[in-house]
C-alpha cells in the first residue's frame, strides 16, 4: 500500500469522528479505557455463566469448560475479522454490537435454561450462544482501538499495551466478581442479566457521552430507542426471572417441588407427590435423584449394616449430607458418628426440612453426631483421627467434582483413617446398568490398599446398585444389627453376594487424580438408558 493509499484508509477508518484534543481529549480517553474494562469484565462473566450453568445442569465441568471456551475464543477471531469492514462507520457499529451483546448475553442464561428444562437441546444451543457471544466480544476491540487511536495518535505497540492492559485487568475483576458477588447475591439468571445491563450502560455512556459530539440526526434517535429497547428487555427479564425459574424448574420434575436452593456446590431440589403408598418425597443434586422415600430404606440398610458389623464405636460418614445413613448407624446406642458433609445448606434442609426430619429421624441434631461442613478429600488430608467404620455416601462420579472422590488417592486417604480391624463401605453405583464404573471403584479399593467384597440389591428408585466392603483384610458379608430391618436379611445379604453371569466381574484398571476413568465410564455408561 502507498503512503496515499495509506492515508486514505485511516481517514476513511475514523470517518465518523471528529478530531478530539485538550482536556476533552483526555477525558474521552479516559471514558473511553473505563468502558474497554468493563467490557472486558462483561465478558468474562458471560463465558463463567455459560460454564457454571453447564455444570449445575449437565455436568462434566471439564467437558462444558472446553466447548465454551473453544467455540468463543474461536468466533472472537472471526469477530475481529468481521469488524474490519466496520471500522469506517465505528461509532455506530459499536453501538450496535454492544447492544446486541448486552441483549444477548444477558439473556444466555435464561435462553439455555429454558433449551435444557423443555426442549431437550442443552449442548446444541450452548454451541449457538457461545458463538454469538465471541463473535460480537471478539468485534469490540478492533472498533474501540479505532476510536482509541482516533482520540489520541500513538504507535500501534503502545496502543495495543494500554488497550489489552486495561481488558486484562477488567477480565479479572469480572472472574472475581461472577463467584465471590454475583452468584452469591443474585444467582446465575438475575446475575447475567444485572452484568447486561451494565454492559449496555457502558456502550451507551462511550457513544452518547464520551462520542455525543459525532452522533447525529437520524443515527442518535435510532440507537436512543434501540438503546432503550434493550435496557427494558433486560429489566423486564429480570423482574420475571424469579417466576420463569420456579416454571422452568418444575418442567423438568415429574412431581411439584416443595423446596428449591442453588448455592454454590449443587442445585438442590426436594419434590413430593401423594401415592397409595403415602407421600413420595424425593431428593435430587443438580438433576440426579438421590432418594425416593418409598424405598431408601432398602438403599441404606444394604449401605450400612453390613460395614456396622463388628467394632463399631466410632464412625465416619463421607458425604450423606441429608441424614439417612446417620440414622442408620444411630440405630447402634453404643455408636458416635462424625459426618463430612461439603454443602451447608444440605446441612440446613436436613436439620429443619419437615420433610428431611421425618425420614431422617432428626439424625442430624443427634448429640451423638458431629457435623463437619468440609470438602471430604481436604478434610481427609488434615484430620488424623481413626474409625472402625467408614460409610462413603458420595453422589455419582459422572462430574469433574465428584470422580475425585473415587480416585486411588482419596481411598488411600480414607485407609489411613480405619482403625485396626476398621471397614469401610462404599455405594458403587448400578453393576448392571454401569459394570464398567462398578469394577473401576472395586480396581481403584484395592490399588488404594483394600481388599473388597463386593455386593448388590435391588432398589426399585435406581434399579440393580452395588456397594464395595472394604478392609486392609479381606471382608466377610454378615449382619449383627440392633433389631429387625425393614429390609435387609442375613439371607438376602448372602444372596447380594451372587452376582449373574451376564455381569461377571470385570478387570479393569484403577482410577486416579491424574486420569480420572471412573468419569469416563460414568458418562458413557449412563447415557444408554
Amino acid at each position: 500500500m502507498t503512503p496515499t493509499e495509506t492515508s486514505t484508509a485511516s481517514a476513511t477508518d475514523v470517518a465518523d469522528v471528529s478530531p478530539v484534543g485538550g482536556n476533552h481529549g483526555r477525558w474521552a480517553r479516559a471514558g473511553l479505557l473505563a468502558v474497554v474494562f468493563v467490557c472486558a469484565a462483561c465478558g468474562l462473566v458471560y463465558e463463567l455463566a455459560l460454564v457454571s450453568l453447564g455444570s449445575f445442569l449437565i455436568g462434566n465441568t471439564a467437558t462444558q469448560a472446553s466447548i465454551v471456551l473453544a467455540v468463543m475464543v474461536f468466533a472472537m477471531g472471526v469477530g475481529s475479522l468481521a469488524a474490519k469492514p466496520l471500522q469506517a462507520q465505528a461509532i455506530v457499529a459499536f453501538a450496535i454490537i454492544e447492544l446486541t451483546l448486552a441483549l444477548l448475553g444477558g439473556l444466555s442464561v435464561l435462553t439455555l435454561y429454558a433449551a435444557f428444562a423443555y426442549l431437550s437441546l442443552y449442548t446444541p444451543a450452548l454451541v449457538v450462544v457461545a458463538f454469538v457471544l465471541g463473535l460480537l466480544i471478539g468485534a469490540e476491540i478492533p472498533l474501540l482501538m479505532v476510536l482509541l487511536q482516533r482520540i489520541r495518535r500513538q504507535d500501534a505497540g503502545s496502543a495495543v499495551a494500554d488497550m489489552f492492559a486495561v481488558d486484562y485487568i477488567g477480565a479479572l475483576i469480572g472472574g472475581l466478581c461472577f463467584p465471590f458477588l454475583l452468584l452469591p447475591l443474585f444467582g446465575q439468571l438475575q446475575g447475567t442479566l444485572l452484568v447486561g445491563l451494565v454492559n449496555a450502560a457502558a456502550g451507551c455512556f462511550l457513544v452518547f457521552v464520551v462520542f455525543r459530539r459525532d452522533l447525529r440526526g437520524v443515527r442518535r434517535v435510532v440507537l436512543g430507542i434501540a438503546s432503550i429497547a434493550v435496557v427494558g428487555t433486560l429489566v423486564a427479564a429480570l423482574m420475571l426471572a424469579g417466576r420463569f425459574e420456579v416454571t422452568a424448574r418444575q418442567a423438568m420434575f415429574r412431581d411439584p417441588i416443595v423446596a428449591a436452593e442453588r448455592t454454590p456446590y449443587q442445585d438442590i431440589v426436594i419434590t413430593e407427590r401423594r401415592t397409595p403408598l403415602g407421600p413420595d418425597t424425593r431428593l435430587y443434586l443438580n438433576g440426579d435423584l438421590q432418594f425416593s422415600s418409598i424405598d431408601e430404606y432398602r438403599y441404606h440398610e444394604s449401605l450400612v449394616h453390613p460395614a456396622m458389623a463388628g467394632p463399631h464405636a466410632r464412625v465416619l460418614i463421607l458425604g450423606g449430607g441429608d441424614g439417612l445413613a446417620l440414622r442408620e448407624v444411630l440405630g447402634y446406642r453404643d455408636a458416635t458418628a462424625t459426618l463430612v458433609e461439603l454443602d451447608p445448606e444440605m446441612v440446613r434442609l436436613a436439620r429443619h426440612d419437615e420433610r428431611l426430619l421425618a425420614l431422617n429421624r432428626n439424625s442430624m441434631n443427634d448429640p451423638r453426631a458431629t457435623v463437619i461442613t468440609a470438602d471430604a478429600f481436604t478434610w481427609l488430608r488434615s484430620d488424623r483421627d481413626l474409625f472402625d467404620v467408614i460409610v462413603v455416601d458420595m453422589p455419582d462420579p459422572d462430574e469433574s467434582a465428584t470422580a475425585k472422590l473415587y480416585s486411588t488417592e482419596f481411598y488411600s486417604l480414607v485407609r489411613a483413617h480405619l482403625a485396626d480391624g476398621g471397614r469401610v463401605v462404599v455405594q458403587a453405583g448400578s453393576p448392571y446398568f454401569a459394570p464398567n464404573s462398578f469394577w473401576c471403584i472395586d480396581a481403584t479399593l484395592r490399588d488404594a490398599g483394600l481388599a473388597t467384597t463386593p455386593y448388590h440389591v435391588d432398589v426399585p428408585s435406581f434399579g440393580d446398585w452395588g456397594y464395595l466392603l472394604a478392609g486392609r483384610t479381606e471382608q466377610r458379608l454378615w449382619l449383627d444389627a440392633p433389631g429387625p430391618l425393614r429390609f435387609l436379611t442375613a439371607g438376602e445379604l448372602a444372596a447380594a453376594a451372587v452376582f449373574p453371569a451376564d455381569r461377571p466381574r470385570l478387570d479393569l484398571p484403577p482410577s486416579t487424580l491424574m486420569d480420572p476413568r471412573i468419569l469416563r465410564y460414568a458418562q458413557g455408561e449412563w447415557s444408554v438408558y
